[in-house]
């Protein structure tokens, strides 16, 4: 159980699949949820409804974590997922509209000349029917998910096949990274950094996070499966035959204390361990490797033991109990989190006020001169020549600089206010690029995918009103909000019928 995937992970074809042919994990009860009226629908694809426990289905066999389920309804995760998945219905219409057959010969073939499933450079029935039976999965399961890649890998293909890339698209993807740009810029995050806080704006973050600032402390304990635990010298056959044994009396839920006392392990335990690795009184555990504690650490639930693999080498690892307490106004990881808080609210307070003032127009190098001046900052002259110039500007926020039309002012910035200038462009000289540069294919690749990606992105909307494509938002939002109830539901449910 332990080595069952992992052994075959190198191969593409089990890389590609890995994803979808985890066993199915139904939440039981959540059908009941959406019992009438439209409720039950979640989406329609022309007049095809697409019922809401078919999708909740399909979302319990992505293996989501806890942090994911729990964010579910704050976050547009379900949205993603949703697309995804109606993207997948609807190119099986559009599959079998235009005629994409993948024949028993094709199939075949794929199988037979994944590496995977080779011996001496033929394929082996025997490795091919021993992956099925280590990975759980029928053939017609295995060998369906296969059809169904294969068939929007051809679409995909017969989509984007045979292009010729005219000559303008190439120089326009040299030219946006092979231009030569003068600017003026203000470093804001200069008058970001001298924003003084004041004690009850700290005081009110801290309330209104309290849940955010929690430190488990967890009590754990853990023996090392050796070769000598089994009676055997070596990692051999013997080893990983009990091993299993071993695992999958740990699965069905057999107790931590029955599998050290049928196996003789020795037991070491750590009590009230935080996650950097300390105890209570500030001593850092020095006799446990990094990785082994992070490995134990991250298990979820209390008196639920497990098969540890690190560094080749097996252990059995649970934790014993969690506490939890919230850390103090005062604690240095606290301060920190508020005080990048306390600045982002600023940082987005004052660029919204700038993004305002430069759309009304007429911000031009004046207006950002007498910014500069009334804000004790100061207007930096700079060069240039290409992407990789990053001793100020990061690649990303050149890009943008790049897009800033001269004698215009733009606010330029990342996605987490990280980096935040104002930029005048004052001057922009543009290459040429030859067809018997080194680098002309470079930039063939590059605008053969753009155009591929734009290409997709025009048969995605013409699919979606081929086939009608709507969503029940009011549905969306109740999965959102159900799913994390009906996963303790589940979990009660599974430990009832263990124990």
């Amino acid at each position: 159980m332990v080595t069952s995937i992992g052994k075959y992970s190198k191969s593409v074809l089990v890389k590609v699949l890995v994803g979808i042919i985890i066993l199915p994990f139904v939440f039981w009860g959540m059908g009941d949820v959406f019992r009438g009226g439209n409720q039950n629908v979640i989406a329609t694809i022309d007049s095809e409804k697409v019922n809401t426990q078919e999708f909740v289905n399909y979302v319990s066999r992505l293996n989501l974590n806890e942090e994911q389920i729990k964010n579910l309804a704050k976050t547009d995760l379900i949205e993603k997922i949703l697309s995804e998945y109606i993207g997948r219905k609807v190119m099986s219409l559009e599959i079998e509209r235009i005629g994409i057959i993948v024949n028993d010969n094709s199939l075949r073939d794929i199988i037979k000349n994944d590496k995977l499933f080779s011996k001496d450079n033929k394929f082996s029935r025997t490795k091919y029917e021993k992956f099925l039976l280590e990975s759980g999965l029928s053939a017609p399961v295995f060998e369906q998910n296969i059809v169904e890649q294969e068939s929007r890998r051809q679409l995909l293909s017969f989509l984007s096949g045979g292009l010729s890339i005219p000559d303008n698209l190439i120089e326009e993807a040299f030219k946006k990274e092979n231009q030569t740009k003068t600017i003026k810029y203000i470093d804001l995050d200069k008058l970001y950094s001298n924003i003084e806080f004041k004690n009850d704006e700290v005081e009110e973050i801290y309330e209104k996070n309290k849940d955010s600032f929690i430190e488990e402390l967890k009590s754990i304990r853990y023996a090392e499966i050796t070769p000598q635990s089994f009676g055997t010298s070596d990692y051999d056959e013997i080893f990983f035959k009990k091993l299993d044994e071993v695992e999958n009396k740990v699965l069905d839920g057999q107790s931590f204390e029955e599998t050290i006392k049928e196996n003789s392990l020795n037991v070491k335990s750590i009590n009230k361990v935080k996650k950097d690795k300390t105890i209570v009184d500030g001593k850092k555990i020095e006799n446990l490797s990094d990785n082994l504690f992070k490995n134990i650490y991250k298990i979820r639930d209390e008196k639920v033991s497990e098969i540890i693999n690190v560094d080749n080498k097996y252990f059995l690892a649970e934790i014993q109990s969690i506490e939890k307490k919230n850390k103090p106004i005062d604690d240095p990881d606290v301060q920190k989190i508020i005080n990048l808080q306390i600045k982002l609210q600023n940082k987005i307070k004052n660029q919204r006020q700038l993004i305002q003032d430069i759309s009304l127009g007429g911000f031009d190098k004046a207006k950002m001169q007498e910014f500069a001046k009334k804000n004790n900052l100061k207007i930096e002259d700079y060069k240039i020549s290409n992407l990789k110039q990053n001793e100020i500007f990061s690649e990303g926020i050149i890009k943008k600089i790049f897009l800033v039309k001269d004698n215009e002012v733009n606010l330029i910035t990342n996605s987490d206010f990280s980096e935040n200038f104002l930029i005048l462009s004052t001057n922009t000289n543009f290459e040429k690029i030859k067809k018997d540069s080194n680098n002309f294919e470079q930039y063939e690749a590059k605008a053969r995918l753009e155009l591929i990606n734009k290409i997709y992105r025009i048969f995605d909307e013409n699919l979606n009103q081929r086939y009608k494509v709507e969503l029940n938002k009011r549905t969306i939002d109740r999965v959102k909000n159900s799913f994390w109830w009906e996963l303790i539901k589940v979990l009660t449910n599974l430990r009832n019928h263990t124990n």
